[in-house]
């Protein structure tokens, strides 16, 4: 294990403290989906007023799991409202990208939301802002030079502003169209690894690295029926990102079933895999969509009451169980 920590100022640390559990892990819910979140309600229902909508589904998600969460995340353009509604105890991240990228161009390239920066989210209550970065470490120089100076930006943003900086990592492949399938994950550990690897690098200034997992579960021997990596071997990539990186690091849960996050965690626990929390989005409050769109609020609130509640319990359980303090990487400078 790197041996090397994370500096933070005191304010910095404070405001990590405030997005963790008592424990001192991170037990975030996300729900910055914005694109997305519309589509899935959109598909179950007719009414066309769909901005209002994922406004008052991301308030119904806030108001009702954040007692369970140690925080929440949300996004400037349709969260602000339900991040007034979040319990007293849960810390606030916020969006700073804008969903999604241009498909027309090469290299999934970021941008930052136009009429938003660093100091604003945290004018209106931020105590950490997130970025989304599509990256691909085998992608041309052209292309990850972009990307390796705009996230210098974002994170000398933070450092400006003392505020910590998430930045969440999502891997592909330019030439491979399904990451979900076994051609991908043949090459996703090398994608996951290398990336968690160069955005530790100093000069990006994070402070928490938010990732996914560095294999497809469901091709690992004995959780689905085509097997491209044995048990020891995805166990070895797991502790081989785990030691990729001195930063504190966090859980994507990529839009997996609750159940497949849960035994994923476990899975990375018995492999040695010192990982710091979860920011768990999908897996939590997906199957709440429909209902919302089929059968309005307050079944939409029934439900979060009995199954969101149950999910991010059995979460917090399994979280207890196998997630480090990130406390033990970091150390506060003056």
């Amino acid at each position: 294990m790197v041996e090397k920590k994370l500096q933070l100022t005191q304010e910095k640390y404070e405001a990590l403290k405030r997005l963790s559990s008592k424990e001192e892990f991170i037990s975030a819910l996300a729900i910055d989906q914005r694109g997305s979140l519309k589509r899935m309600i959109k598909k179950d229902q007719v009414d066309q007023d769909i901005q209002a909508d994922a406004i008052e589904f991301k308030e119904l998600v806030s108001n009702l799991l954040t007692p369970f969460s140690s925080s929440i995340l949300l996004d400037p353009e349709y969260g602000l409202p339900a991040s007034k509604l979040r319990d007293k105890n849960a810390g606030l991240l916020i969006a700073y990208e804008k969903t999604g990228y241009d498909a027309t161009e090469p290299g999934r390239l970021p941008d930052i939301l136009s009429i938003w920066s660093v100091k604003r989210l945290k004018e209106v209550g931020a105590d950490a802002v997130k970025f989304l970065l599509y990256y691909d470490v085998d992608e041309s120089e052209e292309i990850n030079n972009q990307k390796h100076a705009f996230i210098e930006r974002i994170g000398s943003e933070c450092v400006a502003e003392d505020i910590p900086f998430f930045l969440e990592i999502v891997s592909y492949d330019a030439n491979i169209d399904d990451v979900k399938g076994a051609e991908y994950a043949k090459v996703k550990p090398h994608k996951v690894i290398d990336a968690q690897r160069e955005f530790s690098k100093p000069q990006y200034h994070v402070d928490v690295l938010k990732v996914e997992v560095p294999v497809t579960m469901s091709f690992v021997e004995g959780f689905g029926d085509e097997i491209v990596y044995t048990v020891d071997e995805a166990k070895r990539l797991f502790k081989e990102q785990s030691d990729a990186s001195h930063l504190p690091y966090i859980f994507l849960s990529a839009g997996v079933s609750a159940k497949m996050f849960q035994d994923t965690l476990t899975f990375a626990k018995e492999a040695g895999a010192e990982f710091n929390g979860v920011l768990c989005g999908r897996a939590t409050w997906k199957d709440a969509t429909a209902v919302y769109a089929k059968n309005g609020v307050e079944a939409t609130k029934e439900w979060l009451k009995a199954e969101g509640k149950k999910n991010i319990e059995d979460l917090n359980i399994v979280l207890k169980e196998t997630a480090t303090p990130w406390t033990d990487k970091v150390e506060v400078i003056n």
